[in-house]
């Protein structure tokens, strides 16, 4: 009874007020705090005026029309990315039945079409993604499953063995450096797409992406681990196997730009610094003179983007479409990229100040339109002057060694 009376239900002995029999005749039940509008005043206060009563009527009616009208715009709205959603995958599953029955069995004729460029520019299916990227990047360092495994076993024979006696040193003189390198592999994994729980400690991929990342260091000594290796290895393991991950892994990094970053050649990396403000300027002259004007280099933010390839500072999926045409255009499109990027937000850029920029380019927003961003990457044009990229770099690499601000990073 006590129930009833509190929910105002009419119990056998109960008698509805009039409060009640105005809510039972309204098309909806009050909302919660809004309904407050029509209640009676305490009975120590004067009885509310019919017109008052009237006014606060119409008041809580177009509250709940309001309230009707936004349910109903968001209704719309989750049925409309429904229907986008089922679009995609159609879109997806339509694509990736070209890439298997047509494409992947005739890729040497038909890989440079015109049709295969159209069809890769607007994304490769996950399903068919990691087999498109091995063969894009190629295996010009012939290395071989028997190779990884090789490396492999002597990565975890190094991991293993004791560093501090003198005979160890005398035949490993880089133990130092290689305690650090392992140092730094276990520290970068932890931090390497935390949001996805995969590759940390414990997770699915921990154990293969510490695998392919200390082959890689007994399989090029002289470049090592280097911070940002985790990312790269990371997306790879996420769409081919673990063998053939570490050879796309290899072959990618043995790219002269990846080599250049990753050995930290200065002159090289500013060489290939120079080689893009050429563009930058060429396509975004008010924007490239704020930035000189804000003594914003490029080193500040282009660093990150391409020793990771974009896979730390864009959207996962964002990251894998960028790949998926660095993988077909080389290097170029890495800064095509980068100059897409301050295309799409130049407008936002040119109001702020060096502090500001940098701490926004270092930091991308979370959400960044995949279309939005690839249309404006197309309005990029990579030639200057009449010269395409490779010519610019070519030609910037002659030239005496520039002065130039410190590389951070």
């Amino acid at each position: 009874m006590e129930y009833e009376t509190k929910t105002g239900r009419a119990g056998p002995g109960n008698v509805m007020s009039p409060r009640q029999n105005v809510r039972k005749n309204l098309d909806f039940e009050p909302l919660s705090t809004t309904a407050l509008i029509l209640e009676d005043r305490p009975a120590n206060l004067p009885a509310k005026p019919a017109e008052e009563a009237e006014k606060h009527r119409q008041q809580y009616e177009e509250m709940v029309a309001q309230a009707k009208k936004r349910e109903l715009k968001e209704a719309q709205k989750r049925r409309k990315q429904l229907e986008d959603r089922c679009k995609l995958e159609e879109s997806i599953g339509s694509a990736a039945q070209t890439w298997n029955q047509e494409i992947l069995p005739n890729w040497s004729a038909m890989c440079t079409s015109r049709r295969v460029r159209d069809l890769w520019w607007q994304g490769i299916p996950p399903s068919v993604r990691g087999k498109v990227w091995s063969l894009a990047v190629g295996n010009d360092l012939n290395i071989t499953h028997e190779l990884y495994n090789i490396c492999l076993a002597r990565a975890k024979e190094k991991w293993t063995a004791p560093v501090s006696t003198p005979e160890a040193e005398s035949e490993d003189q880089g133990s130092s450096n290689r305690e650090s390198s392992l140092e730094l592999i276990k520290l970068d994994i932890s931090r390497t797409f935390p949001q996805l729980c995969i590759f940390q400690q414990g997770g699915p991929y921990h154990d293969v992406l510490h695998s392919i990342l200390g082959a890689y260091t007994c399989y090029r000594p002289d470049v090592g681990y280097v911070q940002g290796m985790s990312f790269i290895a990371a997306v790879l393991i996420l769409n081919l196997d673990t063998a053939d991950a570490f050879i796309a892994f290899a072959n990618l990094l043995n790219k002269p730009c990846q080599m250049a970053f990753f050995r930290v050649d200065h002159s090289l990396m500013l060489t290939y610094f120079a080689a893009f403000e050429v563009f930058f300027e060429e396509n975004l002259p008010k924007l490239f003179a704020h930035f000189k004007n804000n003594n914003l280099t490029p080193d500040i933010y282009l660093i990150d983007w391409i020793f990771t390839l974009y896979s730390k500072s864009l959207p996962l999926d964002l990251a894998c479409r960028v790949w998926d045409v660095f993988c077909r255009d080389g290097e170029e499109f890495l800064f095509r990229t980068a100059l897409g990027l301050l295309r799409l937000f130049q407008d936002v850029l040119t109001g702020m100040d060096f502090i500001h920029m940098a701490q926004f380019l270092t930091r991308l927003p979370d959400l960044i339109p995949a279309e939005q961003l690839f249309q404006h990457i197309a309005a990029v044009h990579m030639t200057s002057r009449n010269r395409k990229w490779a010519l610019v770099l070519q030609t910037l690499q002659k030239e005496p060694e520039r002065g130039s601000p410190v590389l951070k990073r």
